[in-house]
């Protein structure tokens, strides 16, 4: 999908959902970002305020990078924002803040908890001025308990958490998952408690503050296997690819080493895999329910191996598909993105069209009234500082002396 920004808000409802509604983004690197970036996507402002000169960490995390210098990482949660750079350990650049956090609906942050409160932007100093103020943290441990000064990282996250513990081979060490998923949890958690308090505002006239930690963040996406904990009280082992609820639920390997998955979610379908393959296992005691199959797993999943290998990918993709058996090919990034499917729900967008390099993963959420739009790319460093400082009231002489004084 290629991106027009003279065609991307025709009418109100294709501005956005959140139109109107005015961000100030103090945060950086990818949880924070990866909410605000869910909230431009809605419609909508959102102020990127960065350090003077140095900018978000991620600018530099290259390469990759696109031909105008962007980093691919730096772009993966930064579009349709506004630069700012504003030096906040000084009292000018606390003013300017302030001045902005004054006329927005929402503050976005993830320092160290207690970070801002020196700097008097923490939540009880702001809620004086702005009631209506929805302040949103995220940190590695949230605002309360023994942990909560404790600076957060996604692997250690993923480590604490027991993600990583019943994530890899079985016979192997512990693996954290290839993108920094507790990071991008969070963030949608953030963005979920951002619009809860934005309808309680509705009704009481009053913000909040909205607290969300990595680590609960990742505890809740244990999700079924940190259940099966509570409910036997047996820590639950690591299985490679195999599911610990469902039996055969995993990744097999075709002729020629080619894996495939499968999902077998019930009996039903088990019977037609039974089928396809020409055995009656689906009769047989040991396998004919989910509960004794997953008892009889390694009998089973061998001899499916056996079959399996007899043939290849293509042909058991074709005949699983073919009786209604869930089945799925392993694709490598540029496979997924290339998918019709991918194409056709525009997953991928260029911003050529708007005089950037920058292509990008769109957004997965489709609304039929007020879509997500895609207004501008991801912005150059202080890109926007001289027109957010004007918009304040500042002219251009008294903003040439916060450059020059290096605040912005």
């Amino acid at each position: 999908m290629t991106v027009d920004s003279n065609t991307n808000n025709s009418n109100d409802g294709e501005k956005g959902a959140l139109h109107g509604i005015k961000v100030l983004d103090l945060s950086r690197v990818l949880a924070g970002p990866s909410c605000t970036q869910v909230l431009a996507d809605l419609g909508a402002e959102v102020i990127k305020v960065e350090r003077p000169h140095i900018g978000d960490e991620t600018r530099h995390w290259a390469p990759p990078k696109f031909s105008d210098d962007t980093s691919a990482y730096y772009a993966t949660i930064n579009r349709n924002k506004k630069s700012l750079t504003v030096d906040i350990t000084t009292p000018a650049g606390q003013k300017i803040i302030k001045q902005l956090i004054a006329e927005s609906d929402i503050v976005v942050e993830n320092f160290k908890v207690g970070g801002l409160k020196k700097y008097g932007l923490d939540y009880d100093s702001l809620k004086q001025d702005n009631p209506r103020l929805i302040y949103a943290s995220l940190t590695g441990f949230g605002q309360t308990g023994p942990d909560a000064k404790r600076p957060g990282y996604d692997y250690i996250i993923q480590g604490l958490s027991g993600l990583m513990s019943i994530t890899g081979p079985s016979d192997g060490e512990p693996h954290k998952v290839g993108v920094a998923v507790v990071d991008l949890f969070a963030g949608l958690q953030l963005t979920i408690g951002i619009q809860a308090a934005l309808l309680a505002r509705q009704k009481t006239g009053r913000g909040q503050h909205v607290d969300v930690a990595l680590l609960d963040s990742a505890l809740a996406m244990l999700a079924n296997v940190g259940m099966n904990y509570l409910a036997s009280d047996e820590i639950p082992p690591r299985l490679g690819n195999q599911h610990p609820n469902i039996v055969p639920y995993q990744v097999f390997a075709a002729a020629g080493k080619e894996h495939f998955i499968l999902a077998c979610g019930n009996d039903s379908q088990f019977g037609k895999l039974c089928e396809v393959l020409g055995v009656d296992w689906h009769n047989d005691s040991r396998f004919a329910t989910n509960p004794q199959r997953v008892a009889n797993r390694e009998l089973l999943c061998s001899e499916l191996s056996k079959k399996f290998a007899g043939q290849p990918r293509t042909y058991w993709l074709e005949v699983l598909d073919q009786a209604g058996i869930p089945c799925g090919a392993i694709h490598n990034i540029s496979e997924a993105l290339a998918m019709p499917q991918a194409q056709a729900r525009e997953m991928v967008i260029d911003f050529a069209a708007q005089g950037s390099p920058v292509r990008a993963l769109g957004s997965p959420i489709k609304l039929s009234a007020s879509p997500v739009t895609y207004r501008t790319p991801p912005p150059q460093l202080s890109e926007h500082t001289e027109s957010t400082l004007a918009d304040l009231g500042y002219d251009s002489e008294m903003i040439a002396k916060l450059k020059a004084d290096g605040i912005v």
